[in-house]
């Protein structure tokens, strides 16, 4: 596992805490599924990052985001859930690795639907009051069409949106995202809920 904590209001010890409350009840609730994260991811990457989870096939590398992991108002079966969700993306890769083959762009949304599918078995094993915050938010991403269940996420608009929250979290000067902000400015996006 590696921890790259660059928020110094996030306590490394918290973050490390709820992963292994996450992991507590997957290892609880979902063993068989801890064993194949075993098999088919290398390590865990806890940083700051645009997304809850990810998975990069070259490293064989699960990542959690710090913040995701620092909130106390989402819960560590929620956490669970989206490790499992990047665990069965790893699971996909080391399969199609196996068979010498590549995943086509236009397998991505089906791939999601396998993922999404695996939040919801896990979080139909859980206790009710844990499982119904993940059974909610993902029984109407089943109901879509796969097409839309991939998603193609402008990265550099969502690193600046994350530099924004950031930079107001850590009470950094105004001039640290300017950049950011004139970037979200001409691309006509959004600015984050801090800066309306």
């Amino acid at each position: 596992m590696i921890v790259d904590n660059s928020r110094l209001d996030i306590a490394t010890r918290d973050v490390l805490q709820r992963l292994d409350e996450a992991l507590a009840l997957l290892e609880a609730y979902a063993p068989r599924q801890v064993g194949r994260l075993h098999r088919d991811v290398a390590y865990l990457w806890i940083v700051r990052y645009p997304t809850r989870g990810a998975f990069f096939s070259q490293y064989r590398c699960c990542l959690t985001e710090l913040t995701f992991l620092a909130r106390r108002d989402i819960s560590p079966a929620i956490v669970a859930s989206s490790i499992l969700h990047e665990a069965v993306h790893a699971r996909i890769h080391s399969f199609r690795k196996r068979l010498g083959v590549q995943r086509p762009d236009t397998q991505a949304g089906k791939e999601e639907r396998v993922c999404r599918r695996a939040e919801l078995a896990f979080a139909l094993t859980l206790p009710s009051e844990l499982g119904r915050p993940i059974i909610d938010r993902v029984r109407p991403m089943l109901e879509v069409d796969h097409q839309q269940l991939a998603v193609d996420v402008d990265w550099p608009v969502a690193k600046a949106r994350q530099d924004i929250i950031d930079a107001d979290a850590l009470r950094l000067p105004n001039w640290f995202t300017r950049r950011q902000r004139a970037l979200l400015r001409d691309r006509h996006l959004d600015l984050p809920a801090s800066d309306r």
